[in-house]
């Protein structure tokens, strides 16, 4: 039983050294893709929201002006707010990105995305990367625990200065509302976070505050990837 348990061990073992090659092709290919698309903001939010809720309308209309504004979108190229995204990116004449993730209830990618703009991923970890290193900027509507995901990872990485200074904008007061005063109360009341740190994002409701949150930010057009 031992002999078999340290077989067993040993081709895990292998397999994972393999595994390094795989996750390597996704950043190669990432990299190659999205190294030329130009300014973009990535947008959040959740795949669960239908065509005919209001945040997936305001997030069209936000994608829209983002376009307008003279910004790509980087979407997570799935269904919902990423659908949405892509969408008013796609009919603003803007460019349109979709980083898809193989997932076992199968994600399948929206139509709105440019089709030499799409990657498939299987790996997070990379796909997450990919958002960060290649936009200028976060809009997050409101979503579940992959939204969350995406944006505390951005939150940690301005917060100990991993990345050049983005902006984050969280779409949604009344959405945001409690984790923002649990966030004051407890992170900040507890001093686990510095006052300043509440400085790295933005809480609006419109879609001109977007734009205007995003044009204040970039008025210099200081364009680049973030790492």
């Amino acid at each position: 039983m031992k002999e078999v348990r340290m077989k067993n061990w040993n081709e895990t073992k292998t397999n994972d050294s393999w595994a390094l090659f795989k996750i390597m092709s996704e950043f190669v290919n990432g990299y190659e893709k999205l190294s030329s698309i130009g300014p973009c903001i990535s947008i959040f939010g959740s795949a669960r929201t239908p065509a005919d809720h209001p945040n997936y309308k305001l997030t069209v209309a936000i994608a829209k002006a983002i376009a307008a504004s003279g910004y790509g979108v980087i979407s997570g190229g799935g269904p919902g707010i990423m659908e949405a995204a892509n969408k008013g990116a796609q009919e603003a004449g803007g460019v349109s990105v979709g980083l898809n993730i193989t997932l076992p209830f199968e994600q399948e990618s929206n139509p709105y995305i440019d089709q030499d703009k799409l990657i498939d991923f299987k790996y997070f970890f990379v796909r997450k990367v990919m958002f960060v290193k290649y936009a200028q900027g976060f809009v997050v509507l409101p979503g579940g625990v992959g939204t969350l995901d995406e944006l505390f990872e951005a939150f940690t990485l301005l917060q100990t200065s991993k990345v050049n200074k983005f902006p984050i904008i969280l779409v949604g007061r009344d959405y945001w509302k409690g984790l923002i005063d649990w966030i004051k109360e407890k992170l900040l009341g507890e001093k686990n976070i510095n006052p300043e740190d509440l400085d790295l994002f933005e809480v609006v409701d419109t879609v001109d505050e977007v734009t205007e949150c995003l044009n204040r930010f970039y008025i210099k057009d200081n364009f680049k990837p973030n790492f």
